[in-house]
């Protein structure tokens, strides 16, 4: 596959990530070299996600991927952030890596700082999944075979109660009219036991339950100030 496009996938070890990836497989113009995810160096788990780092290699084990870790504080303030995000990308490019693939769906700021970022180190991003019905989306989601679980919510749209249940019909119909079906706002995050692309399915049990608040940083926008349930996966 050495005449199409090298592309690093961002893989935040969820649902859009994987039905991103998925797309990206089918259209078979482009070959995903990489997974790169950034994680928490105080607890060597996935930001927001909260899943453990080990479950993590778990998934690109199963993908037969090689994985880029990018350990940071677990309150990393925004150069911190751009500079090793910079770094990483730079090794990338200098191993023919030309592409950067997110799961992102319809936030444009998130996008541009993306793309502004890329264009840094002369890479460019793709984005499978951009302006798609969110609802279409999990639809697509359940019928290719990705089965996704809800790890974290944000108290501010969900209840706690909605913490390992699986991205389904019946969860999409469950959903408060004001949170996104896919969650692109923040209102909550999944991990991804089983993909048409994994070699074999990862069994987790729930394990604890945890509550935390985050706070803005100085220059930040305050609006997102709130606390988030997450729900620790542990291996069968």
């Amino acid at each position: 596959m050495n005449d199409v496009p090298k592309v690093v996938m961002n893989w935040s070890s969820g649902k859009d990530a994987a039905l991103a990836y998925q797309t990206i497989l089918q259209t078979g113009s482009y070959e995903v070299t990489h997974l790169l995810t950034t994680l928490s160096q105080e607890y060597d788990r996935v930001f927001m996600h909260g899943i453990r780092e080990r479950l993590l290699d778990m998934q690109a084990e199963r993908m037969g991927l090689p994985l880029l870790k990018v350990k940071l504080p677990a309150s990393p303030n925004d150069e911190l952030y751009r500079q090793a995000m910079l770094d990483t990308l730079t090794g990338l490019k200098d191993k023919g890596v030309a592409i950067s693939a997110y799961g992102d769906i319809f936030l444009d700021d998130l996008k541009a700082y993306r793309e502004q970022q890329l264009g840094q180190v002369g890479m460019t991003g793709l984005f499978p999944l951009w302006k798609k019905d969110t609802r279409e989306l999990v639809k697509m989601i359940t019928q290719a075979g990705i089965e996704a679980i809800v790890v974290c919510v944000s108290e501010k749209y969900l209840g706690r109660e909605f913490l390992g249940r699986k991205v389904d019909e019946a969860f999409l119909s469950d959903l408060p009219v004001n949170v996104d079906p896919c969650g692109e706002n923040g209102e909550f995050h999944t991990f991804v036991s089983n993909a048409p692309f994994f070699s074999s399915p990862i069994s987790v049990v729930p394990g604890e339950v945890v509550h935390k608040t985050y706070k803005p940083q100085d220059g930040d926008d305050g609006n997102w100030d709130t606390g988030f349930y997450f729900l620790d996966l542990k291996l069968l």
